[in-house]
């Protein structure tokens, strides 16, 4: 098997790994056999300003719950979608104003289960094919939108694991100011080594999660382990 043709060539390894991933690969927390609220985010990657990048926002700052993070753009599935491409599209646009016209989907990972939230979350891989202008649409979800470089997350010195007060521990990534971390991370820490484009980093300590990240999180133990 191969990815689509119409892939860009640096964007073919994850395209190809995308057809053959198990779900153990994303996540230990696998969907239960019945219940979960479905869900989806967008994960899209296209050739931005500062090299090839991928979309994320920092979620507004007094949401109820993940307050704050930085995410992948989506969110939980509507009754008038036909599927979780569907729901991962509309909640980008909903949330970054996205043109979704210009997105060429490559693949769905597996399914993975964010047991506190009980949300079943379906990834999906998108190809920014012709980019659009993105902002925060609406400043009560999300506070700022982001293209951020995939040189910026594969370089070590960007890299690090964080701890958490109730005993998780898991990467992270530093782009500029913001902290990347929880569900998120963990899922951009598995896409780059399934993609082969993780470089050798320190990942033999954690560093206490900032003091300030903790205070906006309601239910920050929503994270893969």
């Amino acid at each position: 098997m191969t990815a689509p043709p119409e892939l860009p060539g640096w964007l073919r390894p994850l395209g190809e790994a995308a057809l053959t991933v198990r779900p153990e690969q994303l996540s230990r927390f696998l969907p239960p056999d019945e219940g979960g609220r479905e869900s989806a985010v967008l994960i899209l990657f296209g050739d931005g300003p500062h090299g090839h990048d991928v979309l994320l926002i920092e979620r507004a700052h007094d949401m109820r719950s993940h307050a704050g993070q930085m995410a992948f753009p989506g969110g939980a599935s509507d009754p008038g979608d036909a599927d979780a491409v569907a729901a991962a599209l509309r909640e980008a646009v909903e949330e970054t104003g996205l043109d979704s016209s210009g997105v060429e989907v490559f693949g769905t990972l597996p399914a993975v289960f964010l047991p506190p939230s009980g949300f079943v979350v379906t990834p999906v891989l998108g190809w920014w094919r012709a980019p659009s202008p993105v902002a925060a649409v609406d400043p009560r979800e999300v506070a700022s939108v982001h293209r951020v470089p995939v040189d910026v997350l594969v370089d070590p010195a960007n890299r690090l694991r964080v701890r958490h007060p109730s005993g998780y521990v898991g990467p992270a990534f530093r782009v500029g100011d913001l902290l990347v971390w929880g569900f998120t991370a963990g899922l951009l820490d598995r896409l780059l080594r399934l993609a082969g484009w993780e470089l050798p980093w320190d990942a033999s300590s954690a560093e206490d999660l900032p003091p300030h990240l903790l205070e906006r999180q309601a239910d920050a133990t929503e994270v893969p382990r």
